[in-house]
């Protein structure tokens, strides 16, 4: 659907596409962006996303520009004056950039050729992950009425659609869904007393890489390190982890180093990586969007790849809590609100568009707070508007030389060990006497040959002797107030929006619960009817379906002839399940089935990679990949 999404942007149509994790969402905006004249502004929450497409599209020599939350002011300025005056062709921007007072000044003056909103769901407040921010993007709409927008998102129920459409300010619309239904990933929900058993069984059985889902960081670290005794390549990851440690991590899992990744919902979001052969929650996610999302991760290269779902009974009797437990009262957010402000030491009516830095574990421990009630209210006081929170902020060290030139070179006379570390600034750095550029000190070490904190101990030599100014790097969780703060006795919540997004997650709960719990229905056709896809039909593979097929009895005799016999059809060509039905004149479609699950099991049959839906005979040292567990 790539080409006819190209084509109704071109045409200036709003539009708005739902295409599946790995769909290829950014050749959609990218194609038109590049085909007319002006620049994209590509609005994402995602700052790992926006990073990497810059970097590919620089790669292809395009020239691309992002802006995110943590940027110093004249890192900023700096970018939007290149996006203003320089031949770029997009602009990637957070949604928290776009109602900066700086950006709006811009706004203007940049020739915008389309707009393009990422994650586009966080507009709308009946989505999973609402953020306020999005509702900015209607007011560059009016200072921009001739631009059209395009909005992507991999999963969105009817009413999300609706929400999208409405708060964009659609005209001329167009929407193009693709199915939802993934004929090479098989889902399965299994009930288990004990999770690490089955998940041990579970990654033994599917070779290839995969990732575990779990829903708090202690877990994360406590699975991998049992993983690893059982002499398996796992690692954790999550955002409480530095920015050194995640790329690390992540490059590790990206080059097959790792096999699994033992991870909170904070990983995974942007990143591309085709083969993952197999996804495991072993705790229930709070919505079926998310699950689709996570689960979607596995086999974007088409090949038969595994989603599975862990859990016990008390694991749903605890997500039905979680509403209480989310939505804090407003007395309590007040409170919160209150002992956050004196922690950060914000008087009223300031702390506009101001970051600080923020380790929660010390405010809750300072404060005496309950730690959930504390993260739960700081995130309705960021779902209101009045603040962001960003545990994954990460702000390069910057260096911009301080002292004019001529005082430079006398500097270098009277000390000359410190003249190597100032050339290989100098050199590696353009613009550095006029703003602060970002630097790497370990690469910048290297090229000296010299230890990282060696060279670190020099700059701040430097900027101690007044010759450069030095700010180390931040891998701190940062809130930013995004307007003057009020008073705590003034603080308003929007209570109606508040008691409605509560009641939206109820009703999210209420519809996974029913997914894990139903032992019938097809488990794709589950996901495809949540979000609106009355089309879909069973998908033959997920466990619900399996099991339906077992349940048609066959003799031994018959079982034997029929096994011969397919084996035999397959042997001379791959054939589909309704070709084999009409060579064997078959009336009970389900008895093959029987054959089929059988011999796919017993690692005899496999599907062809052509994505054709059709059965051949496995060839000797092919993957060996289950259809079951």
């Amino acid at each position: 659907m790539q080409e006819d999404i190209i084509t109704s942007v071109l045409d200036g149509n709003d539009t708005l596409a739902i295409m599946p994790t790995g769909g290829g969402k950014s050749i959609s905006f990218q194609v038109p962006a590049l085909a007319k004249k002006g620049i994209c502004l590509v609005v994402t929450p995602l700052i790992a996303l926006m990073k990497d497409q810059v970097a590919k599209l620089k790669e292809k020599g395009i020239l691309a520009l992002a802006i995110h939350s943590g940027m110093p002011f004249p890192e900023v300025k700096k970018t939007l004056d290149n996006a203003l005056y320089g031949n770029y062709k997009f602009l990637y921007v957070s949604p928290e950039r776009l109602q900066t007072s700086f950006f709006k000044e811009y706004l203007p003056a940049l020739l915008l050729n389309l707009i393009a909103v990422d994650e586009a769901h966080c507009i709308s407040q009946w989505g999973y992950d609402f953020r306020p921010a999005y509702l900015a993007i209607a007011d560059i709409r009016k200072e921009k009425p001739g631009v059209p927008v395009l909005a992507l998102t991999a999963s969105a129920t009817e009413s999300v659609q609706k929400d999208i459409c409405e708060k964009l300010e659609f005209t001329h619309q167009q929407v193009f869904k693709l199915s939802y239904e993934r004929s090479n990933l098989s889902y399965s929900v299994l009930n288990v007393e004990v999770k690490i058993n089955k998940l041990l069984d579970i990654v033994n059985k599917v070779q290839g890489c995969g990732i575990v889902y779990c829903r708090n960081r202690k877990r994360t670290k406590e699975i991998a390190e049992l993983l690893q005794l059982h002499n398996i390549k796992a690692d954790y990851y999550h955002a409480g982890l530095t920015h050194e440690q995640r790329n690390e991590k992540q490059d590790k899992w990206l080059n097959n180093t790792t096999r699994i990744m033992v991870c909170t919902n904070a990983f995974g979001m942007g990143i591309d990586k085709p083969d993952v052969r197999l996804v495991v929650h072993v705790d229930i996610p709070e919505c079926l969007e998310s699950y689709y999302q996570e689960a979607g991760r596995a086999g974007r290269d088409g090949k038969k790849s595994y989603a599975v779902l862990l859990y016990h009974d008390n694991d749903i009797r605890e997500l039905e809590k979680l509403p209480g437990i989310k939505f804090p009262s407003l007395t309590e957010i007040k409170k919160i609100y209150q002992a956050l402000v004196n922690y950060l030491q914000v008087p009223a009516g300031a702390g506009e568009d101001v970051y600080f830095d923020f380790n929660i574990q010390e405010f809750v421990k300072a404060f005496k707070l309950a730690p959930l009630t504390t993260i739960y209210a700081i995130k309705a006081l960021e779902q209101d508007g009045l603040l962001t929170y960003n545990e994954q902020v990460f702000l390069s060290s910057t260096v911009t030389f301080t002292c004019s030139k001529n005082t430079l070179e006398d500097f270098e006379k009277d000390y000359p060990a410190a003249e190597p570390y100032i050339k290989v600034l100098l050199r590696s750095y353009g613009g550095i006497f006029d703003a602060p550029v970002p630097v790497n000190e370990k690469e910048l070490a290297g090229i000296l040959k010299v230890d990282t904190n060696k060279f670190i101990k020099a700059l701040i030599k430097l900027a101690q002797k007044n010759i450069i100014s030095y700010q180390p790097q931040k891998d701190q969780p940062q809130i930013q107030f995004l307007y003057k703060r009020p008073a705590a006795e003034n603080l308003a919540i929007n209570l109606q929006h508040y008691n409605e997004r509560k009641g939206a997650l109820v009703s999210q709960i209420a519809s996974i619960t029913n997914y894990v719990k139903d032992a019938t229905t097809c488990r794709a056709k589950i996901i495809a009817n949540y979000f609106g896809d009355t089309t879909a039909k069973d998908c033959g593979v997920c466990d619900n379906c399996l099991s339906k097929k077992r349940k048609y009895s066959i003799s031994r005799k018959e079982f034997s002839q029929l096994e011969l016999q397919v084996i035999t059809l397959l042997q001379k060509t791959p054939a589909t399940v309704k070709e084999l039905v009409q060579q064997l004149g078959i009336t009970e479609e389900q008895k093959l089935w029987n054959i089929i699950d059988h011999l796919i099991g017993e690692n005899i049959l496999s599907m062809t990679e052509d994505n054709s839906g059709k059965l051949c005979i496995k060839k000797k040292g092919q993957d060996k990949n289950p259809a079951r567990f």
